[in-house]
């Protein structure tokens, strides 16, 4: 029987195969997601009472690094995925219909989205303008979604919006639409410079004669602190990391092929790669030590919504996407034209304009001012060992 790792390395054979194609074409990486499927990797986190393998974060973690090392963007699908996943499994349970849910998502391996993004409120995810319209049993939602990654492959959008029509911005609910419970008009084109194969197209979505009972009984506002936050800071962090080590491998390659040219010399290079190394081996420190943090906390609701994790949390979102892009960056600076140009065993263009959508999904401007209101509050103190 395979183990975790052999079958996620599988999946990430077949992503690697295809990466170029996908960022070329600007298309759905539909292989490596389909390889996922196969490999059963989508319900990986559900309890195994509903037919999950009832994995952790830290696991999750380890696939985001091992799929952002073959292609960025079918490791940020599958992050998305989980992140979503994470929001059913700790605020789920209380109800019959997303248990059902779950059962579903392990057993079918169906693909979740997110709709938490809306025209007109610049990125805060923390705001709704469109609300739920409840009539007896059922309701209706009319959402002008910014942005739907790969909205078009999901088989289940997780959607926010405001309780119902006269609630306050804040006064958000989630909510479980199926794909054929919903209509999509596409509004704008994922054309960018990176990340091309999340396919973030933004849609006018509409649903109508939804059952209730595809409400998350939790209000968004603690689903958000108490797991969406962690799990994508974590996540995200797991799929830059796996880019820069990808990075400093091909630039290991190079600098190693200079010292077999060169029998008894240090190549230049040599000083660069070490420095780089010291960087890439920084970054994952950071990231080891928030996922054994948040794993500590778990089932401690008082701590993951504290001001001290929250902040820590923030801080490891904006460290690591600007240590990704310094790293490969720095890798492209070793391996030289060879890494600028495409088409070679050492070329980093394609990583390069992946990792520079760190700094930029939830921006760190933003994700800064935060954490700046939150220091306001915190008291001081804090240990090294303990911190």
């Amino acid at each position: 029987m395979s183990t975790l790792a052999q079958r996620a390395q599988r999946a990430a054979t077949i992503a690697a195969l295809h990466a170029d194609a996908v960022d070329r074409d600007g298309r759905f990486p539909l292989e490596a997601v389909t390889a996922l499927k196969a490999e059963r990797l989508l319900g990986l986190q559900i309890p195994r009472q509903f037919g999950g393998e009832g994995a952790g974060l830290r696991e999750i973690a380890d696939l985001c690094c091992m799929l952002g090392q073959a292609c960025s963007s079918a490791a940020m699908v599958f992050a998305m995925h989980h992140i979503k996943v994470a929001s059913l499994v700790a605020h789920g349970l209380d109800s019959a219909w997303h248990c059902h849910l779950m059962e579903q998502i392990a057993q079918e391996q169906l693909l979740v989205a997110s709709s938490t993004t809306e025209a007109g409120i610049g990125g805060d995810l923390r705001t709704s303008f469109c609300a739920v319209e409840t009539t007896g049993g059922v309701f209706a939602l009319g959402k002008d979604a910014s942005v739907i990654s790969y909205g078009t492959q999901a088989d289940l959008i997780l959607a926010t919006a405001r309780r119902h029509p006269e609630a306050a911005g804040s006064d958000q609910v989630l909510v479980a639409l199926f794909a054929d419970q919903v209509s999509l008009e596409r509004k704008s084109v994922w054309d960018t410079l990176g990340m091309r194969g999340t396919c973030s197209d933004g849609f006018r979505l509409e649903a109508r004669d939804i059952p209730v009972e595809q409400i998350l009984p939790k209000p968004f506002a603690e689903i958000a602190a108490q797991s969406m936050l962690a799990s994508s800071h974590l996540l995200w962090s797991s799929v830059w990391f796996g880019i820069a080590n990808s990075a400093v491998d091909r630039a290991r390659t190079f600098v190693q092929a200079e010292a077999r040219r060169q029998p008894g010399q240090v190549p230049p290079t040599a000083l660069r790669l070490a420095e780089v190394s010291n960087a890439l081996q920084a970054m994952r420190a950071a990231i080891v030590s928030a996922l054994r943090r948040y794993e500590d906390a778990q089932g401690d609701v008082d701590t993951i919504g504290s001001i001290g994790f929250s902040v820590m949390l923030n801080n490891l979102k904006t460290t690591a996407s600007e240590m990704a892009v310094d790293i490969v960056q720095r890798a492209l600076s070793i391996v030289g034209l060879a890494g600028y140009k495409n088409g070679t065993p050492f070329s980093l263009g394609r990583p390069l304009r992946d990792v520079l959508s760190a700094p930029l999904m939830i921006g760190n401007d933003r994700i800064l001012a935060n954490t700046a209101k939150l220091l306001l509050v915190q008291k001081g103190g804090g240990q090294l060992m303990s911190a």
